[in-house]
C-alpha cells in the first residue's frame, strides 16, 4: 500500500512537472534547462536526505550498489531527461506521450533477459497496445499540423519521436539498474540515499556539459522567464524522483511501474491548464494515449496479481494468464 501510494504521488508530481518544462524549453536550450534541474536538485535530495535517514544508508551501501546508481543517473538525469526535454519541446506534452510509454517495451525486453519474465496474451495484447498509440498519433500529423498552425507551434516529428524513443529506452533501462543497486529488502532510506548518488553522478556529468558550453556566461543568456520555469521543475522533478525511488525500495518494480503509467494522465491535465496555446490536443491524441498507457499497463502488470482480481471464463483466462514460453 505505502509503495503504491509514493509511485502515484511520483506520477502526479511527474506530470506537473512536464507541463512546467514545457514552459521553459520555449525560449531555453535543453542544457540550460538540465544545467537548473539536475545541478540545483542535489541539494534539494540531500536536504530531504536529513530527514529520511540517508546518510547513514549511504555509509552502509556496497561498492556494487553505488556503481548501479551511478549508472541509474547517468542513464535517466543525462541521456533520458536530455531526450524527454527534445521530445517535449519538438511535439509537445500531448504528442509525446504516446512514444514514452515505449520503455515499458524496453522494461519488459530487460525483464525477459535478466529477470525470467514470461510472455502471457496479456502481455502481447499490452505490446500491440503500446505500438499502436504512436501510430494513432502519427496517423493524425496533417490534422494536428493544421491545429497547431492555429498556435503559432509546428511539431517536429522526425526529431520529437528520435528523441522521444531515445529517452523512453533510458526511462526503460533504469528501473532495472535501481532494483539491482537496492537489491531485495531496501528501506525508503536506501532509496533516498541511491536518488542522492544518482544525481550527484549526473550532476557531475552535466556540469562538464555545461562549462564546456560557456560556463556561467553560458547560463547567463537564459531568458529569465525559462529560468523561473526550470527553478519550479527543479523542486517537482526532484520531489517526483525521490518518490520513485522510494517506492521502489518497499514494493517492487511490477506495482510501481504500472502506477506511474497514471503520470500521462496528469502530463494531460496539467498541460490543458498550463501550455493550452502550446499543445495540440484533439480526440484522436488523447485516444492515441489512452491506447498507449493502457498497453503500458498491461505490459506492467505482474500476471499472478492481475489473475487475482480479474475473473474470465477459463478458455480467456488460459490464454491471458498461461505462459506462452
Amino acid at each position: 500500500m505505502l509503495g503504491a501510494a509514493l509511485a502515484l504521488s511520483s506520477a502526479a508530481f511527474f506530470g506537473l512537472n512536464n507541463a512546467v518544462v514545457r514552459r521553459g524549453v520555449l525560449s531555453a536550450t535543453i542544457l540550460q534547462g538540465m544545467s537548473i534541474t539536475v545541478l540545483l536538485g542535489i541539494p534539494v535530495f540531500l536536504f530531504f536526505g536529513l530527514f529520511l535517514g540517508a546518510y547513514a544508508a549511504l555509509a552502509e551501501m556496497s561498492v556494487p550498489a553505488y556503481l548501479w546508481m551511478a549508472l541509474a543517473g547517468v542513464v535517466h538525469f543525462v541521456i533520458g531527461r536530455y531526450g524527454d526535454y527534445r521530445a517535449t519541446r519538438s511535439l509537445g506534452t500531448a504528442l509525446s506521450s504516446p512514444v514514452q510509454q515505449l520503455s515499458v517495451l524496453v522494461a519488459l525486453a530487460l525483464s525477459l533477459t535478466f529477470l525470467g519474465e514470461e510472455i502471457t496474451g496479456l502481455k502481447f495484447i499490452g505490446l500491440v497496445l503500446v505500438l499502436m498509440g504512436p501510430t494513432v498519433v502519427l496517423a493524425r500529423r496533417a490534422r494536428a499540423r493544421e491545429q497547431a498552425r492555429e498556435k503559432a507551434f509546428e511539431p517536429r516529428y522526425a526529431e520529437g519521436f528520435l528523441w522521444g524513443g531515445i529517452s523512453a529506452l533510458c526511462f526503460g533501462t533504469s528501473p532495472l539498474f535501481i532494483a539491482l543497486g537496492l537489491g531485495a529488502g531496501g528501506s525508503v532510506s536506501d532509496g533516498v540515499a541511491g536518488v542522492i548518488v544518482s544525481y550527484s553522478v549526473a550532476g557531475v556529468v552535466v556540469l562538464a556539459m555545461m562549462i564546456h558550453a560557456g560556463g556561467t556566461a553560458y547560463m547567463r543568456a537564459m531568458d529569465r522567464g525559462a529560468s523561473g520555469w526550470f527553478l519550479l521543475a527543479t523542486v517537482l522533478v526532484a520531489v517526483s524522483q525521490m518518490l520513485r525511488y522510494m517506492a521502489l525500495s518497499v514494493a517492487p518494480v511490477s506495482v510501481v511501474v504500472p502506477i506511474q503509467r497514471l503520470s500521462v494522465v496528469f502530463r494531460l491535465i496539467f498541460a490543458a491548464i498550463l501550455n493550452r496555446d502550446t499543445e495540440v490536443f484533439d480526440s484522436i491524441v488523447v485516444l492515441g494515449i489512452i491506447i498507449a498507457v493502457s498497453g503500458a499497463v498491461a505490459l506492467s502488470l505482474d500476471t499472478g496479481v492481475a489473475a487475482g482480481f480479474l475473473a474470465f471464463p477459463e478458455r480467456i483466462d488460459r490464454f491471458l494468464f498461461t505462459p506462452w514460453f
